[in-house]
């Protein structure tokens, strides 16, 4: 094979073809995890209802009910909301399996850990949606709570091809959140420019903003998907870097096949 294909063919494939194909079934098996588990709430709206109806009650009883508020004025700046609306469509799918491809081809070492703990917190994510299936805000506009996304591409929530994708009532916990703190600050710990290091570390944050101000989740939620990726890095670091330390451990230096 020549010098340059044999490059180009180590960059794409650091840990040989086979590897490639185990991280893609890994992810496919937690979409699948998925689509039972929306299958088994759709049934439940009434009870997703109310537990919305409940968090806002936790809220209110702490004096942190300031969601209505913080939609309110992101939709009096339409550039504002628009780019919020535009972030919660890309930041789930499109920014994370962006980044993870990145981190596979160019940290590929640190890659299997970060994987853990998307593995972890998808089960447990899985686990909270069936439990405790919750409408987002934006199904509550007797709260003053509006649909920007749906406004800003034109498509009602309540789209067939929407509703096939999306589980309408997956708002606890937030995994917008937690997906954006377990892509952006192992970045923020592996990319060199420090332009780059304070993006990554405030990503999550400007995430959190994004889901209160479209109304897609409440704080609450918010804040319980902070709470899952800090127990999937646990789990990744305290459980399974030590039982595999050589292929699943957070670093620089080359590791092993996971």
């Amino acid at each position: 094979m020549p010098a340059p294909a044999r490059a180009l063919w180590v960059r794409l494939f650091p840990k040989g073809c086979v590897d490639v194909v185990r991280q893609f079934l890994l992810f496919a098996a937690a979409y699948y995890g998925y689509r039972l588990v929306r299958g088994a709430v759709d049934g439940r709206a009434a009870a997703s209802f109310q537990h919305a109806r409940e968090l806002i009650d936790i809220e209110r009883s702490v004096g942190a009910f300031v969601e209505p508020s913080i939609q309110s004025w992101a939709m009096s700046k339409t550039a504002i909301i628009d780019f919020a609306s535009w972030m919660y469509i890309h930041a789930q799918f499109t920014l994370t399996t962006s980044m993870l491809v990145f981190l596979y081809l160019f940290h590929n070492e640190s890659f299997y850990f970060v994987r853990n703990m998307f593995m972890v917190a998808m089960g447990i994510a899985l686990v909270g949606y069936a439990v405790y299936p919750t409408a987002p805000p934006r199904f509550l506009p007797e709260w003053g709570f509006t649909d920007s996304v749906a406004e800003f591409t034109g498509i009602p929530a309540d789209n067939t091809l929407v509703n096939a994708l999306f589980n309408p009532f997956a708002a606890v916990p937030s995994m917008h959140v937690a997906f954006a703190l377990m892509i952006g600050w192992p970045l923020a710990q592996l990319v060199r420019l420090w332009v780059l290091k304070v993006m990554w570390f405030l990503y999550p944050f400007l995430v959190t903003f994004v889901v209160v101000a479209t109304a897609n989740h409440f704080l609450l939620d918010a804040v319980l998907g902070a709470m899952v990726a800090g127990v999937s890095a646990y789990v990744a670091k305290a459980l399974l870097a030590r039982a595999r330390p050589e292929a699943w451990a957070f670093r620089r230096t080359a590791g092993v096949t996971a």
